[in-house]
């Protein structure tokens, strides 16, 4: 370092505010307060929203239906009777299955595209509970 040259401080480089986060608008602390506030009240209304939204899976050709609601708690399964066959209660538990997982993957799609919306552009990781 050349001599009387004080070492660069990043949070007090050109366009960066003192002891602010560089990128952080004028608002500074409270903006960010207020945004979170106001993504965690978009976010109630959406998962509120969820709780209504039904998703409906049929599998093995119609043969078992599986209706589920946004927040993962299953409303009814339906069982077509031609399904039934007591020397073979395997294959209705795997239809049973498989239309129980789909449902909840479909839940779980739905739920990353509504959220994902709002917390897009933040950068989250998933899993965070937003």
């Amino acid at each position: 370092m050349a001599k009387g040259k004080k070492p660069r401080n990043p949070v007090t480089r050109a366009g960066a505010r003192p002891g602010g986060l560089p990128g952080m608008n004028s608002g500074g602390m409270g903006n960010l307060m207020g945004q979170v506030q106001k993504l965690q009240a978009e976010m109630a209304k959406t998962q509120a929203e969820l709780e209504t939204e039904e998703i409906t899976v049929t599998v093995g050709g119609g043969m078992v239906t599986v209706v589920a609601t946004g927040d993962k708690k299953l409303k009814s399964i339906t069982i077509k009777r031609e399904v039934v066959d007591p020397d073979d209660i395997e294959m209705l538990q795997d239809l049973v299955l498989s239309a129980v997982n789909d449902v909840m993957g479909k839940v779980d799609e739905l739920a990353e595209e509504r959220m994902g919306g709002l917390t897009g552009g933040l950068g989250l990781p998933p899993g965070l509970g937003f």
